[in-house]
């Protein structure tokens, strides 16, 4: 059995780089989670998590992370990324993710909506939202990339 993770962070970066890949990898650096192994998951933060965006997350650590990215290779292309978390008064919470082509701000209210439905379809009340995101307009090779990154 896998540990609960009992703390996070929610990062949002974009970077360029010379081929799609390192484009990725620069934007993981650029957020602060390049030298992890990030294990994607899915979209529930556990209820006892506490935020820690002071968090120092060892190299070469499996980090579950949920995250949206999106990489390009179009000059003048605007990109974004975007991730949200629902917090419940009392329970888990919900992570959504987002990223296309498209501005910051319409990022964010794809992921605001995304966190309303999720809870409404849990008949939860959402007490509040905490949104990252980041546009970036690509120069030669770009990517955008937001993340909720779990540890224990």
């Amino acid at each position: 059995m896998l540990p609960t993770p009992k703390k996070f962070k929610i990062v949002a970066a974009a970077a360029e780089g010379k081929q799609k890949l390192t484009a990725f990898d620069n934007a993981l650096l650029a957020a602060g989670i390049g030298n992890v192994n990030l294990v994607r998951i899915s979209s529930i933060l556990p209820p006892s998590a506490e935020q820690d965006q002071e968090l120092v997350l060892p190299p070469g650590s499996l980090v579950p992370t949920a995250y949206g990215s999106i990489v390009c290779d179009e000059p003048g292309m605007r990109i974004a990324a975007a991730v949200g978390i629902g917090f419940s008064a009392d329970t888990f919470g919900v992570i959504m993710e987002y990223s296309g082509t498209c501005s910051k701000g319409e990022a964010e209210e794809k992921i605001k909506r995304m966190l309303e439905e999720a809870f409404a379809s849990r008949g939860m009340p959402l007490v509040k939202t905490e949104i990252r995101s980041v546009e970036h307009t690509v120069r030669s090779v770009g990517c955008a990339f937001a993340a909720v990154a779990l540890w224990y």
